[in-house]
């Protein structure tokens, strides 16, 4: 699907992926100019990638891209746009690529080369891709999700950060927030723990109802006396708090998850 709110940008893309065909097999299923009727598209029809503007009225592209980054089974996103200044965003949303304009033919092969590449040998069993769209060829017929994000974009008042996964200790939901925190200072993300398990459980691991911790950060289990906070959801033995590297905190590990955890330090 294309989305871009000018015509003349739609009519070159699809005149640039007439270009690709013999490398790249697809069929146009919609070109709109808007993300509203964008959205509509994806509530009817299977698509497998996003061609996507940035810059449009209404929604713009990248919250239309966060749209499409919570759907169940979202399709990969490719953002092509006159503007250098939003690919920091595209770490947020997880795109596969970001082309400026004016796209050459080669270019945009090579990034739907990517989203190819992304749902072969990878992952041959296709467990977790896309169903084909019975009603016609499609581009990929099916897709592999968007890989797992490498920073977290956290917003600051006039500021927006870029805070690296590999830097991340812990991840603590509170309240609506959910608290990041490093080895230097915490940060505040508006997101929920049990999507960001779901998406890093590679990376991640559940030490209670309320907490992720890094894998490669935690050195080593500790005995702690059972207080009302830590002893609510019942804890392993006497009580047990992990210790993480560079961190001087113990967080509580949970009885359900006792098991895990002793895992990581055996």
């Amino acid at each position: 699907m294309i989305v871009d709110d000018e015509a003349p940008a739609r009519a070159r893309l699809a005149t640039l992926l007439a270009d690709v065909a013999a490398d790249c097999p697809h069929e146009i299923c919609a070109s709109v100019g808007d993300a509203q009727a964008a959205l509509a598209v994806m509530q009817k029809t299977v698509v497998d990638i996003v061609l996507l503007d940035v810059q449009m009225p209404g929604m713009n592209g990248v919250e239309l891209a966060q749209e499409i980054a919570a759907m169940p089974l979202p399709p990969a996103v490719i953002f092509i746009t006159a503007f250098d200044d939003y690919a920091v965003n595209a770490f947020e949303v997880r795109a596969v690529d970001y082309l400026l304009k004016p796209v050459r033919a080669s270019r945009l092969a090579a990034a739907l080369q990517r989203v190819i590449d992304a749902r072969g040998p990878a992952n041959p069993d296709n467990t977790g891709l896309a169903p084909v769209d019975t009603g016609g060829d499609t581009l990929l017929g099916e897709v592999h999700r968007a890989p797992a994000r490498t920073h977290f974009s956290v917003q600051e008042r006039d500021r927006l950060l870029l805070i690296s996964v590999a830097e991340v200790l812990y991840l603590k939901a509170e309240l609506k927030y959910v608290t990041l925190r490093t080895a230097n200072r915490e940060y505040l993300l508006e997101a929920s723990l049990l999507s960001l398990e779901a998406e890093l459980t590679d990376i991640f691991v559940r030490v209670h109802r309320n907490t992720l911790v890094a894998r490669a950060a935690v050195i080593g289990v500790e005995r702690a006396a059972l207080t009302g906070d830590i002893s609510s959801e019942g804890q392993a033995g006497e009580g047990w708090q992990v210790i993480l590297r560079d961190l001087s905190e113990r967080l509580p590990i949970s009885r359900r998850q006792w098991s895990t955890v002793k895992a990581l330090v055996k």
